[in-house]
This record gives C-alpha cells, structure tokens and sequence, in this order.
C-alpha cells in the first residue's frame, strides 16, 4: 500500500501518521485548522459592532413606533413577566439573521442530488416575507446536502425498491413499533444493520435526531456522569441535558482535556457526596458536521478502557461515508466494534433515506426496546424508507451482486481529497480532516455570509451558509459536502465559481496557499487496497 502526503506542516495544526499519546494509528491522520489572520479577526469584530450599534438604533427606532417591527416581542401588559424571548438571540435574529435571511430555507423542487431546481423567490421588505415569481433555477449543483454516496435519486434500483414497497405497505405505519407498528421490513433492517456493523443486534428509530435525544436518556440519569465534545451536536446536548446527568464538556478532539475530566472524576466522584459515579458516558461523534474533524477514536477508546467508562459514538455523518467499506470511523482506523459501547448513526445522509439506529450488544438493544422514549411514543419508520435503506446499505456491502457500492465509496473518496486540495492551492482557509466529505471554508465576515450565497447561486451553484448559533460568532463560514454522484467536471466548475467568488468578496484568508503540482495521480486513499 502507497500513501501520498502533501506538504502539510504549514497549515496542520496536527499531522498524527505513527502514534500519538501512545496509541497507534494504522493511517495518516491529517487536520487542518488554520488560525485565523489578525486583521481578519479585527475586522470581523469590527463589523459585528457596527452591525450591533446599528441594531440597538434600529430597536431605538422601533421602539418610538418610527420603525415598523416584524418579529415577536414582549407584550407591553406582560413587561413584569418571565421573559418569553431570549433577548440577544431575538436582537440578533431582528438585526442580524433578517439581512441575510434569504440565505438559508431555499425551496428544492426537484432530486436533491449532484444537481437541484431551485424555486425561484424575491422579498420586498428585506427578508422579512418571500414571494415565489413561479420561475425555477434549473440545474444548480448541490454543494450543501449530505448526498455522500449519491443515493439521495428518484431512479435506479433502490428506488425502484422503494416503489414496490409502498404498493404493498402504502406509506404510513399508524402505530409504534410496541403496538402494532412493527413491520417484517423494520425486523429484515434491524438484522442488516447489525451485521452491517460488526454489532450483536440493531435498532431503528424514524427519526435521526430523536435517536440521539430520546435514547440518552434512557441510558444515564441522575448520579451519572457524561463527557461530551464541546462541539457535539444539539441532538447529543439535549439528550444529555434530558438525562439530569451531570454534563462535563472537553475541549474539541483533546485527549489531554478528555483524560483530565476522567481522572478527576475517578478521583472525586459525585459532587458534595463524593460516591463513585453510577456510569461515565464519553459522548463523541465521527464526524464534526461544523468542522470537518474526524474523531480520534483510537485514543478514546485506549482512555475508555483505561478509565472504566462507557463510550457512545455517533456516527451521523461518517457511517457509510468513511472506510474502506463504508463502516465509518470503525471501519476507517481498523477498530473492532465491540470497543465502543453504543453506536448510534443515521441513515438521512450515506443511504439518502430518514431515521437512525443504535447498535451493540443483545442486553442493550433488548433494554432499548422497552425503555426508549423513541420506541414507545414515536410511530414506526416508513416502509419505502425502511426498503431504501436496505436497499442503499445491501449495494454498499456488496450484497446486491455488483460493485456500484464499491465504487461509490472510491468515488467519494477521490472527489473529497481533490476538492480539498484545490480549495487550499485557491488560497481558502479550509477545516477538518483531509478524509472528510465535510468541508468548511472559512468566510468570518458577517457581511459576507449572504454575499457568498448570492453570489454563488448566481453562478448556479447551490452552497450552505453558516453562522451564529450554529457556529462561534466570529467564525462564519461556507459547509460544502462533496458526494460520489458529483462528476470530476460538476467539480471543476463549482472550484472556478468558487475562485472568482472568492476573488469578488476577497476571502481567499490563506498565508499559506499550497502550490498546484504539476502532475498528481490519485494516492490520497488505500481504498483500493482494502481486500489486501
């Protein structure tokens, strides 16, 4: 086996190809997060000053009725009560998010696949309301939806699939999987999951994010103890939240700050009382869908045996999306499955379906069926979506007698780490790993987030735009996800829209830009070695 390094030490913050903290890594193991340039960050607080001074003498304005204000706010007789808005986050959202809001919540009418149709819409009182001229952007590519494998289609054989089914379930199921909404579909899935997984037995859930957040608690409560990425996803924080578990937080990706919280909780125990904790739930993902990072899950795991503890992996965005068979950050560093406690994932990305699973032994999943929130009150998973992800999941196993999967995942692979590469020789500062389909480009400025977006789809090429809440408010930026349904020219073309773009509004921030080789063959990934 062949691996190709760039040049990396100028812009990686960690570039991890041996051992690190005394854990072995089986492949390079490249992150880049470039600091922020000093006057870029100066002026980035400078116009979200002036856009705050700005928005107090809008409110002044509006205050005095000379300004008509849209948005909800506190009733005059109800000044004495609680608050029943968040005030900063409703000043910014009066002020802030209404300047750019046609940025965001675009109606698709068509596949979300390598290319959309976009309805067209115009606002004549600056993003407060929309209206649809009834024209249609035809043919923008996609850079935005989690399309990884290209399965997110209305042809072919998993739709195909999908239409069968619903001729003889029809579409809703009217029931919970514990009355009468469990289906020999949902049981069929159920056993491909898990040994899809490498996993004991397999659960399904209709709902990605309800997995996260009705299942948390079902498994901690009070006394117990969770660790959690700071960068974690809302569906993890409010599961913890959810438990009562005392939540714990480290630093994003950071072993040592990670191994400080166990050891002190090993030490000290419960506040007050200092008894030992009933669990310590480490909470991680595989992939960072703000960030691009990929868990360092082979020194996690060593803490977690080290420490005692119980690890949850949510597999969100990495299931199917990494590995040399799509098994995720498992499968992408050679880990077996029975060194992480609960695998959660979802199939709305990879397998372009809806829903979620959770994965482990036979006790926890039987304990799941009866205690899960999701379980008892949610109704069941759709037959066509259950019969899609079966479909998705058979052909990236192989199991459907082709190699469509196979290919898939290779054509994902190569996409990913020729679009990060040419993003760094443009000049953008770009995050995450060099694996990771997730690629964030940093764009800081407040100003520049709708700009970016406009200018962009008037180029006929559809991207994601993301800021505060979602992100740190200085830390604005562009989320492109690179699919295996994109072709090599549907790339080039997005990569010189995304130069000149970049030229316009002047955010190509990088002091490092990487030179452009003169020939380059595709070495980025041993995919093609993984029977070996």
């Amino acid at each position: 086996m062949t691996v190709w390094l760039t040049d990396v030490s100028v812009f990686s913050t960690e570039a991890l190809q041996a051992s690190c903290n005394g854990v072995a890594y089986n492949r390079p193991f490249i992150e880049s997060f470039e600091e922020t340039p000093m006057l870029v960050a100066v002026l980035t607080y400078m116009g979200y000053g002036i856009l705050t001074i700005f928005g107090y003498l809008r409110d002044f304005l509006r205050d005095w009725k000379i300004e008509k204000c849209h948005i909800a706010r506190e009733r005059e007789e109800q000044k004495e009560f609680v608050p029943l808005y968040q005030d900063f986050e409703n000043f910014y959202t009066r002020n802030l998010y209404m300047r750019i809001r046609d940025s965001w919540n675009r109606p698709i009418c068509s596949v979300p696949g390598p290319k959309m149709d976009l309805v067209e819409r115009v606002s004549h009182d600056y993003n407060w309301t929309f209206e649809h001229t009834g024209k249609v952007v035809k043919d923008v590519i996609n850079l935005g939806s989690y399309n990884y494998l290209g399965f997110a289609e209305n042809s072919g054989p998993c739709a195909e699939a999908a239409a069968e089914v619903t001729e003889k379930y029809g579409v809703g199921v009217a029931s919970t999987r514990q009355e009468m909404g469990n289906l020999d579909k949902h049981e069929e899935l159920e056993q491909l999951v898990a040994r899809f997984l490498g996993v004991e037995s397999a659960m399904v859930f209709g709902m990605g994010f309800a997995t996260n957040s009705m299942n948390i608690p079902a498994l901690t409560g009070k006394g117990c103890l969770i660790l959690s990425d700071e960068l974690n996803h809302t569906s993890l924080v409010l599961g913890a939240r959810l438990s009562g578990s005392t939540i714990r937080v480290f630093k994003h990706n950071n072993m040592q700050s990670l191994e400080k919280l166990l050891r002190d909780a090993i030490v000290h125990g419960q506040p007050r009382t200092h008894r030992p904790w009933k669990k310590i739930l480490i909470v991680v993902e595989g992939i960072y869908s703000m960030e691009g990072s990929i868990v360092r899950l082979p020194e996690v795991i060593a803490l977690k045996k080290r420490y005692k503890a119980y690890l949850y992996l949510d597999e969100a965005h990495s299931i199917g999306a990494l590995g040399p068979r799509g098994g995720g950050v498992l499968d992408y560093f050679g880990l077996d499955p029975r060194d992480v406690d609960i695998m959660m994932g979802t199939f709305t990305k990879s397998f372009g379906a809806a829903g979620g699973y959770i994965g482990g032994r036979k006790e926890l999943i039987d304990y799941l069926r009866t205690q899960s929130h999701s379980a008892a009150y949610a109704t069941s998973m759709s037959p066509p979506i259950a019969q899609q992800i079966i479909a998705s999941m058979k052909c990236i196993m192989g199991e459907d007698g082709t190699t469509i999967g196979r290919e898939r995942l290779r054509q994902l692979a190569e996409n990913t780490a020729y679009f990060r590469r040419r993003l760094r020789e443009d000049g953008f500062i770009i995050y995450g790993n060099n694996d990771s389909p997730v690629i964030p480009v940093m764009l800081y400025m407040p100003a520049k987030i709708g700009a970016f977006g406009r200018e962009m789809l008037k180029r006929n090429i559809g991207v994601v735009v993301v800021g505060f809440p979602a992100t740190p408010i200085i830390e604005s930026r562009a989320r492109f996800c690179v699919s295996a349904a994109h072709t090599r020219e549907m790339l080039d073309t997005a990569l010189s829209v995304l130069s000149e773009v970049g030229d316009l509004l002047q955010v190509k921030y990088s002091q490092h830009r990487t030179q452009p080789p003169m020939y380059r063959a595709f070495h980025d990934t041993s995919y093609e070695d993984a029977d070996n």
